[in-house]
């Protein structure tokens, strides 16, 4: 099964970024769940080429519900 190894980083929040690790591929629309915050992806690209069933994507998000 193949692994998205997803870097994110939250424009204008003070959400700090990290790595998330997805069983499918990001794209922007996609809403994920960042702790107890919801962003939404801006933008994707791939970081580098896929390695086995590793994939290293780096996206941009905005917030779409702050911290509950």
């Amino acid at each position: 099964m193949a692994v998205w190894k997803v870097s994110y980083v939250v424009k204008g929040s003070d959400l700090p970024g990290g790595i998330l690790n997805l069983d499918h591929a990001p794209q922007p629309g996609d809403v994920l769940q960042v702790g107890n915050s919801e962003v939404q992806i801006l933008e994707a690209f791939e970081l580098i080429p896929p390695k086995r069933d590793f994939h290293y994507i780096h996206v941009t998000c905005q917030l779409v519900s702050p911290e509950k």
